[in-house]
């Protein structure tokens, strides 16, 4: 099972010590470092130093050597598709290829209303995700693309550079296994990721994204399973045994990938060196 850290920089976290994190991730033997992509606090910090997602990406892609790097995820209401196109692309060049994009379709209507981004319901973010998916691989893997969508049109599109990793950089879809995700995973998505899920909702879960594959002619086991799980506080605290016991339910289950999300945290450097030497070394 792989394994990957996650901190939820709009609470206040600065690039410094996110990057402290980043490298203690990496030196713990994590295979990604992940953040949200957030512009305002979820706990109602207004005023909390918040960065921007991809930027700072940009930065740890310098700034480490062999981890990997990502969003978890990029709300489709924030950018044009060109703009996250054009923003992953760019990071992956400067990373020597380590990025993944995790994306969906968006849920923080606050950080919407005050930043005045419209928000659609949440069908239409579903289209809009849909269209977003369909022209980011046709601008990552084509030398021209032309779309014609109800909230897209491009023509003639080119995006140089392409991404350095092919045909594109994994792509991450994650929420709570609805059926309009599920299809999307299966038709677009490297990978689904499931937000806080049991063990039995992640076997239910991943029985009805095999019928989607199916559905739409693909193999299953091309999709990457995985579950973003909330790793501060009590389960943090357990003993090493007793959060070996924890994951190795998930590991059953059928999950492949661990995210282990410090929120409200994040956790300090020492304690992601404790996760690496005494939980993450054990699934290897």
């Amino acid at each position: 099972m792989r394994f990957s850290f996650m901190v939820d920089p709009q609470e206040g976290l600065t690039y410094a010590r996110m990057l402290e994190l980043a490298q203690a991730a990496e030196s713990a033997g994590f295979e990604s470092f992940l953040r949200s992509d957030h512009w305002l606090s979820l706990q109602g910090a207004w005023s909390a130093h918040a960065t921007d997602a991809w930027t700072t990406l940009a930065g740890l892609a310098r700034d480490t050597t062999r981890i990997r790097l990502g969003t978890l995820v990029s709300p489709v209401t924030f950018r044009l598709p060109i703009a996250l196109a054009k923003a992953v692309a760019t990071v992956d060049e400067m990373s020597g290829g380590r990025v993944d994009l995790g994306i969906g379709a968006g849920w923080y209507d606050a950080e919407h209303e005050r930043f005045g981004i419209p928000y659609p319901a949440m069908a239409e973010r579903f289209e809009m995700l849909d269209e977003q998916l369909q022209i980011l691989t046709g601008l990552w893997t084509k030398d021209r693309f032309d779309f014609s969508g109800r909230h897209y049109t491009l023509r003639d599109a080119v995006c140089e550079p392409k991404p350095v990793q092919r045909p594109h950089p994994p792509i991450v879809v994650g929420g709570y296994g609805k059926p309009k995700l599920l299809r999307l995973a299966a038709m677009y998505a490297d990978e689904l990721n499931l937000d806080n899920p049991t063990p039995d909702t992640c076997r239910e879960i991943f029985g009805r994204l095999d019928d989607a594959c199916r559905a739409a002619g693909r193999n299953p086991a091309e999709v990457r399973r995985s579950a973003m799980l909330a790793w501060d506080g009590a389960a943090a605290h357990a003993t090493p045994d007793e959060q070996r016991r924890l994951l190795s339910g998930y590991e059953l289950a059928g999950v492949e990938k661990i995210v282990l999300d410090g929120w409200p945290g994040p956790a300090d450097a020492q304690a992601i060196e404790l996760l690496g030497r005494e939980v993450v070394a054990a699934f290897r």
